[in-house]
């Protein structure tokens, strides 16, 4: 099993070495966030300090961003990778897109199925050197003179990965996408019991089988009993979040949501991991005495469901993971 991790917060000028070093331990793949800078950016760096591994985008958001803006910077990530390159998108929330970035925001899961058929037909329009003739409900490109086309590309296009939480974008993915990528708050039963289907309804509808998409399981490790506490908290913040609520649902903890909620809304963050017993948290969290027994439980959670694997620890201290990836 392919093995990736993802550099969070790392300020710019540190990406590529820190890339550079993610491939030295042996990782598969190396991601770069949206949070508090630009992805591609991101990217850029981790290309230029990496020579064998797969670099993507985990996540860049969509819908601020134009189809036509998207192709044209994942087409020289592409080739700055030397064919390496992921593009990995998501929604975000409304709030976010529409009061922090000033963009639309209706329909995701059309909207995310049109963007990528977009995506594609720009691209098969700078490989077959045809018209560019995309016209949607949401999203229309009918324009690209000679002059706008990029040189012929010496790798294929960059695979699309599309982020997904509930069902109906989780279909999206299967339908039109080249990879699913899982989040963290998401247990063994809910992979095998609803993203897994929600993925195979979305592969018929598209016409496809199952190997025509990679499906990437975000699993949260704890290598020490301080990160086995740390996964308590970040449980208990996304167990808070309305969004995620159906994954409580799956597991009959209805009741639990309920009560994180009530105090994330006062205000009682310090009162949230107390809530969250260890039956609850090994739901969500893979534990293991040494690697190897760490990387059992992983595999025990994603093994015949995914393709890939991205081990998410509180410390993110690449080095601490590699024995575990190794065993995997």
């Amino acid at each position: 099993m392919r093995c990736d991790v993802v550099l969070r917060g790392a300020p710019i000028t540190a990406i590529g070495e820190q890339a550079g070093r993610v491939e030295a331990l042996g990782f598969d793949g190396v991601g770069v966030t949206e949070t508090n800078g630009n992805p591609f950016l991101a990217a850029a760096q981790a290309a230029q300090g990496t020579s064998r591994i797969r670099v993507a985008t985990a996540i860049a958001l969509a819908f601020p961003r134009t189809p036509m803006d998207v192709a044209y910077t994942s087409w020289d990530l592409q080739a700055l990778s030397g064919g390496r390159f992921a593009l990995g998108l998501g929604t975000q929330v409304r709030a976010h897109v529409e009061r922090r970035y000033g963009a639309v925001w209706s329909q995701p899961a059309a909207r995310m199925r049109e963007y990528v058929l977009a995506l594609h037909a720009i691209w098969d329009a700078w490989e077959t050197g045809g018209d560019l003739a995309f016209e949607g409900e949401i999203y229309r490109h009918t324009l690209m003179p000679p002059n706008f086309r990029p040189p012929p590309a010496a790798h294929s296009r960059p695979p699309v990965l599309l982020a997904a939480v509930r069902e109906r974008m989780t279909e999206v993915a299967g339908e039109v996408a080249d990879g699913l990528l899982g989040h963290t708050f998401c247990t063994a039963a809910v992979l095998r019991e609803v993203t897994i289907p929600a993925l195979e309804r979305g592969l018929e509808r598209g016409g496809r089988a199952r190997g025509d998409v990679e499906v990437t399981a975000s699993v949260f490790v704890a290598t020490s009993d301080a990160e086995w506490e740390a996964g308590r908290r970040r449980v208990a913040f996304y167990g808070s979040t309305p969004g995620y609520r159906h994954v409580l649902d799956h597991h009959g903890l209805g009741d639990l949501f309920e009560a994180l909620h009530e105090r994330s809304r006062a205000g009682g963050w310090a009162e949230m991991p107390g809530l969250i017993d260890d039956d609850v948290l090994a739901l969500f969290v893979a534990r293991g005495n040494d690697a190897a027994g760490l990387a059992a439980a992983v595999r025990e959670r994603v093994a015949g469901l995914a393709d890939r694997v991205c081990l998410v620890a509180e410390d993110g201290d690449p080095a601490a993971l590699a024995p575990v990836a190794a065993a995997l």
